[in-house]
């Protein structure tokens, strides 16, 4: 019974190997010079000017949130169009539906000017 899960252990060994071999390869025979550039935290050509606790804009976060929306929506497309000779007329109109259900949500956001960057 035990045997069954070998391909299993095998599978999840390989994948720490190819993980961690190069890491640990990259550590021990990589180049080891810092210096105080190299080192400090901020590498964007100027010194932080404010704490990295700061609060940030909400559009940061309703960017992201829609990124994530439309981006999902691309991604139910895709096995969407691939099979859609065998789902035939009811698999169209549901995913008319699923879209309809997306523009009117891109509607809203336009609308609401979510989608501009002052």
């Amino acid at each position: 019974m035990l045997e069954n899960y070998f391909p299993i252990l095998l599978f999840i060994l390989i994948g720490l190997a190819v993980g961690v071999v190069p890491m640990a390869f990259g550590w021990l025979f990589g180049p080891n010079r810092p210096y105080s550039e190299k080192l400090s935290p901020y590498e964007c050509g100027f010194e932080a000017f404010e704490d990295a606790r700061m609060k940030f804009d909400v559009r940061y976060y309703l960017v992201a949130i829609l990124f994530i929306l439309f981006d999902l929506e691309i991604a139910f497309l895709f096995p969407w169009a691939v099979v859609l000779n065998e789902i035939g007329l009811f698999g169209f109109l549901a995913m008319v539906v699923f879209l309809g259900i997306l523009v009117i949500g891109f509607i809203y956001e336009w609308t609401k000017g979510a989608l501009e960057w002052d």
